[in-house]
């Protein structure tokens, strides 16, 4: 559980993705106000947020992210770097001209974020993630052994749209983030289970069928 309830200003990074907590993040960096903030945050130790941009608005919660490395500067001062998700916030106000700075920033805060859900509820999503990798072919590893897994680890690879990732970053407690899973995924399988069924249909199609046929005897 995070019980951070404090309130602090932080640089921003408003981004079109979805960041989760423990999440490993790798960004090229070429425009020159985020080349600064990097900068800026890598000299100072400081992290910076990422809040999510979506439908081109920018969204009141976003994620805390630490610098763990900048892995390359080019000629030109662009910059590969290494970034991992810390902690949800949320964005009380945005301040729009920093002092000396190119880039924005935001007042905001943490709340309380509690990470401990249902043992079987995960299980029972995790069953249902390799139900619909089996379903599409695919084939995905965690990195984790299943039952260390929590809802961040595996949001991103269902297929949500980033409208859902994003409601699933808002909400603040691991039952929930459970639950929204479990409901997405029981959404989504009939469907492709349906379409796999007509695949099989459309390639049976103008073939030779062995069928019985009926009997008049019955």
């Amino acid at each position: 559980m995070q019980a951070k309830a404090m309130t602090n200003f932080v640089p921003i990074f408003p981004l079109s993705i979805v960041v989760y907590p423990g999440e490993n993040l790798n960004l090229h960096i070429f425009e020159p106000k985020y080349k600064q903030l990097i900068q800026f945050c890598h000299a100072e130790k400081k992290p910076f947020g990422i809040p999510a941009v979506v439908d081109n608005k920018m969204q009141d919660h976003g994620t805390l992210m630490q610098i763990k490395e900048i892995s390359k500067v080019h000629e030109n001062g662009e910059m590969d770097i290494k970034t991992e998700g810390e902690k949800v916030f949320r964005v009380l106000e945005v301040i729009r001209e920093v002092p000396d700075k190119l880039y924005c920033g935001a007042i905001v805060n943490y709340p309380m974020n509690y990470n401990s859900g249902s043992a079987e509820v995960m299980s029972r999503v995790v069953n249902s993630i390799r139900e619909l990798y089996e379903l599409l072919h695919v084939e995905k590893k965690f990195g984790k052994e299943d039952e260390l897994l929590n809802s961040y680890d595996v949001a991103h690879h269902i297929g949500m749209s980033i409208q859902e990732e994003y409601e699933l970053l808002s909400l603040m407690h691991e039952r929930q983030r459970q639950e929204y899973l479990k409901r997405h995924l029981a959404k989504v399988i009939p469907l492709l289970a349906e379409m796999e069924s007509l695949k099989i249909k459309v390639k049976l199609n103008g073939h030779f069928k062995n069928l019985s046929s009926f009997n008049f005897d019955l």
